[in-house]
């Protein structure tokens, strides 16, 4: 494929910008030891496990269990456009009422990286960004008030959340639309508790364009001088980037001027389509090969698989395989793309998740364990692999 060439020359270079003082092989032990140690306890026991058995609940109470990109929303607020119609008025009525705490809780997950498209809101001229970015930051704080949360701004507050059983987010934003060619606004972001940045979606910056996406005609040259800006910026603030729905060569550049590990938080393999063709179509720009999935994890990055593909646990739990294979099991995450936390919410276009007995990382957790990974394995993918990154990044900032 284009450009997997010059991603494999890309390797040493990058391995180099992001940790000059260690030779490949020491990163590489580095990095694989780096994940296992996410594992903590204790922590949550519910009903959500019920009917899964107690090696299920075990291993969820010792994981730091982290969904690396959800559109978890505020009561009252849009959801995810793409999770089709609200629930049917009898569904909703049947359903208690829970907090954001409470689904977060009840799904069996630590954290969410809680993520606004900010592109879909109506941004019909310069500033309109800035300010739906604004309101919807203002909106998650009167949520987080009314739930008695906060947000996570390190590893300690991670660890802190999972050790005594208080669900947090990890706040997000997907497409960096906001900026608008004002670098200090990244800053502006930073102080209002965000630390996990997605460059693209969707649309460009209508003033400043930052990189070319996926989903649209290259026209810009991959990252663009200030897409590179708002990595370097994001960098020395201790924002984690996020390089979904970046085309290839904007994710190389991102990778030749970072000096901290990325992510791309929600994607799957090229080479897994799953058993819907018209889902498969729709969704094969999104995907990634193997070769550019192992640029990223040798930057020491990690890859989010997410549940589009997968109308199953099972099928799910496949596709994580599958990356592990291609990547490394330091180097997988789970990044559902979804507003799934407990079956309560529902499993938008994944049809058969609906039909989980339990909360969303005890189902996952019990299916990997069926197809063999360990529980040192699980801590990894489930959340440590994304912790180790989180930290790296956040370490030394408040």
């Amino acid at each position: 494929m284009m450009y997997e060439a010059e991603y494999a020359d890309l390797h040493e270079a990058v391995l180099k910008n992001n940790y000059p003082n260690l030779s490949r092989r020491e990163l590489l032990t580095a990095v694989a030891g780096a994940g296992g140690a996410m594992l903590f306890g204790p922590a949550w026991l519910n009903a959500a496990a019920d009917g899964l058995g107690p090696r299920v609940a075990q291993v969820v109470s010792e994981t730091i269990g982290i969904d690396m990109h959800n559109h978890v929303h505020p009561a009252g607020t849009e959801s995810h456009p793409q999770q089709g119609p609200p629930r049917r008025q009898e569904e909703q009525q049947q359903a208690p009422a829970l907090s954001m705490a409470e689904e977060i809780k009840q799904s069996g997950l630590t954290a969410v990286c809680a993520s606004y498209e900010l592109d879909f809101a109506p941004n019909n001229k310069p500033g309109d960004a800035r300010d739906n970015f604004l309101r919807w930051l203002t909106a998650i704080d009167a949520q987080l008030e009314k739930d008695h949360m906060r947000r996570a701004l390190n590893l300690k507050d991670l660890q802190t959340a999972h050790d005594h059983g208080q669900p947090t987010i990890v706040q997000s934003v997907e497409g960096a639309m906001f900026i608008e060619g004002r670098l200090e606004r990244v800053e502006e972001a930073y102080k209002r508790g965000v630390r996990h940045l997605q460059l693209l979606h969707q649309q460009d910056d209508m003033v400043s364009p930052l990189g070319d996406v996926i989903t649209s005609a290259p026209h810009l040259g991959g990252l663009t001088a200030m897409g590179a800006e708002v990595v370097k910026e994001c960098n020395r603030l201790g924002i984690v980037v996020d390089l979904a729905h970046a085309r290839p060569e904007t994710v190389l550049g991102a990778l030749k001027v970072a000096t901290q590990p990325v992510i791309v938080s929600h994607t799957g393999l090229d080479s897994r389509t799953g058993g819907n063709p018209r889902m498969a179509a729709m969704m094969k720009p999104h995907l990634i090969s193997k070769e550019r999935a192992k640029v990223v994890a040798d930057a020491g990055g990690v890859i989010g698989v997410w549940t589009k593909l997968a109308d199953s646990p099972k099928e799910f739990a496949e596709n994580i395989k599958a990356m592990v294979d291609a990547v490394g099991i330091d180097h997988v995450g789970i990044g559902t793309d979804t507003d799934l936390l407990s079956p309560r919410v529902g499993q938008g276009t994944n049809r058969a998740w609906a039909a989980l007995t339990g909360g969303f990382f005890y189902a996952v957790v019990d299916e990997m364990l069926l197809q063999g990974f360990t529980p040192d394995e699980i801590g990894k993918v489930g959340g440590g692999n994304f912790c180790r990154v989180f930290g790296k990044v956040t370490a030394g900032h408040a």
